[in-house]
């Protein structure tokens, strides 16, 4: 499968759109691929539970470092970022992802 056949869904914020493998509002549980344009970014947001990111293409970072495709990274409760793919970016970064207790959004 190539990624250009996922049903992507475009989001509110520009250049970012996602795929929901499992998703469940009450609990917050959700298993997604996040796919982002170069420059294109995701709010700052707080992490209510563990949020565990596979980067599967490109390349994403935020105020603690850069993660290159095959990188596995985990975000503790109560952790916060600002993902966002690097404008001089090539392609896309694409990555799976789970998250546990949902998220609260800090702004656009």
């Amino acid at each position: 499968m190539e990624y250009s056949d996922i049903e992507w869904q475009e989001t509110r914020y520009d250049g970012v759109s996602i795929h929901f493998f499992e998703s469940d509002r009450v609990t917050g549980y959700a298993a997604v691929l996040i796919r982002m344009a170069p420059g294109a970014s995701y709010p700052r947001h707080r992490h209510n539970g563990r949020e565990e990111v596979l980067v599967l293409e490109g390349r994403f970072e935020d105020e603690a470092g850069a993660y290159a495709a095959g990188s596995f990274v985990s975000f503790a409760a109560g952790s916060t970022h600002h993902p966002r793919c690097p404008a001089d970016a090539t392609e896309p970064c694409i990555f799976f992802a789970t998250v546990r207790d949902g998220i609260e959004l800090f702004g656009r």
